[in-house]
């Protein structure tokens, strides 16, 4: 699978990912564990169907230290042990908040309610910015048919430094 369009090589494009990138940033500045952020990106990035996503967050997860286990069961989280009540909620949230066409009440208030058991609220702000921001990425990545398979942990870090 090619890639259907180079949006980087157009001036728009660049200007354009250049933003998106530096928004990105914020989230990472956090206080919210870079481990649940990944486990959501990856989550919402499985339920999109962008495997450029998929492959950055599963790779990652991994050079982070995370388990086999527990990346695979991402998709399957309720059905697992692996994950904290913190990490279950925001992975319930990043589900119903990417898939708020499919349910009349979106995020739902019994979900609302877990996650700010266990968040405050600059971390609860970065994890509404992660979801909003991977469901973009996705949309990106599926638009122009980036493939997965490529990435390699740290390829970027010389860009965000």
């Amino acid at each position: 699978m090619e890639p259907r369009f180079n949006l980087f090589g157009t001036e728009v494009g660049a200007k354009f990912s250049k933003r998106f990138g530096n928004a990105s940033m914020v989230p990472l500045q956090s206080s919210l564990p870079k481990a649940t952020q990944d486990l959501v990106m990856l989550r919402v990035s499985q339920i999109n169907g962008c495997g450029y996503c998929t492959d950055v967050h599963s790779q990652d997860l991994a050079h982070a230290g995370e388990s086999a286990t527990r990346i695979n069961l991402v998709a399957a989280w309720r059905e697992s042990t692996v994950f904290t009540d913190a990490e279950r909620a925001a992975l319930a949230l990043a589900e119903e908040g990417t898939r708020i066409a499919d349910a009349a009440v979106g995020v739902s208030e019994e979900t609302w309610a877990r996650v700010r058991d266990h968040y405050d609220d600059e971390q609860l702000a970065a994890l509404v910015a992660v979801v909003v921001q991977i469901n973009a990425a996705n949309r990106l990545g599926v638009i122009l048919r980036q493939p997965g398979g490529t990435y390699e942990p740290g390829m970027f870090e010389v860009a965000t430094n």
